[in-house]
């Protein structure tokens, strides 16, 4: 197994049109809102941000990622420390982790890694398609960072 994390911010404006936001919508892959779910934009390859070998290091940029909007949550939320702790149980059993926030101005993030091959849906890998299918070939990151570099 293997993991790809995806990142999604958008105006917060259509978030209820759930038609243009599913996979088999016409705009389901080309559409800027964030998916229902983590991997259903998974066909094309272009969402994923980072694709990793080892479970530990997809939890290391779950927190680099929200480390990074932190800032913009205008209410606190759910700790980080128990968000990290939830991802590193459920990423290795297969368990998509998805965290979604409204941000200042109205906007939305959506930060989330999509186990692959995926245990709820039979996507395809997307990074193992044909590349010209893909429209970014992301690679597999293998450093062990320090955990001090957590934000």
């Amino acid at each position: 197994m293997h993991w790809h994390a995806y990142q999604w911010v958008d105006a917060g404006v259509g978030r209820g049109d759930e038609v243009v936001r599913r996979p088999l919508s016409p705009h389901g892959v080309t559409s800027v809102l964030s998916p229902v779910r983590a991997d259903d934009r998974a066909g094309p390859g272009s969402r994923v941000a980072a694709t990793f070998a080892e479970v530990w290091l997809a939890v290391v940029w779950l927190a680099g990622a929200y480390g990074k909007i932190r800032e913009e949550l205008p209410l606190p939320g759910v700790l980080l420390e128990e968000r990290l702790e939830a991802a590193l149980d459920l990423l290795p059993r297969g368990v998509d982790v998805r965290w979604g926030e409204w941000l200042h101005g109205g906007r939305f993030v959506t930060i989330g890694v999509a186990c692959c091959p995926n245990r709820h849906v039979p996507h395809p890998c997307p990074l193992r398609r044909p590349s010209h299918e893909r429209a970014v070939a992301v690679p597999t990151l293998t450093a062990r960072p320090t955990w001090e570099a957590w934000p």
